[in-house]
């Protein structure tokens, strides 16, 4: 019959960074962290698209406050993210 006890050395985890897998699920397959320039590039875009949407066939205004609303509220946070980060800790 062969052996079915697992050599120790063979099966031991490779160590790649000091993330704990119980925290962060993702780390176990690699990834364990955010795509800070793509997060703020699709935020900028998503808040000029929005602006840009004012220009259409409609004729109230009330569309056009809750653009510009939601729009100014996304120009915000990133400008708000964008400060914290350059802050030192």
């Amino acid at each position: 019959m062969a052996d079915t006890k697992l050599d120790d050395k063979s099966s031991a985890p490779v160590v790649f960074s000091h993330v704990d897998e119980a925290e962060v699920p993702s780390a176990a397959w690699g990834w364990s962290g955010e795509g800070l320039k793509t997060f703020r590039f699709f935020g900028w875009f998503f808040a000029a698209f929005l602006l840009l949407m004012i220009i259409g066939n409609h004729h109230g205004k009330v569309e056009d406050l809750w653009l510009i609303g939601i729009a100014a509220t996304m120009v915000f946070v990133l400008v708000r993210d964008i400060i914290i980060r350059r802050r030192p800790r």
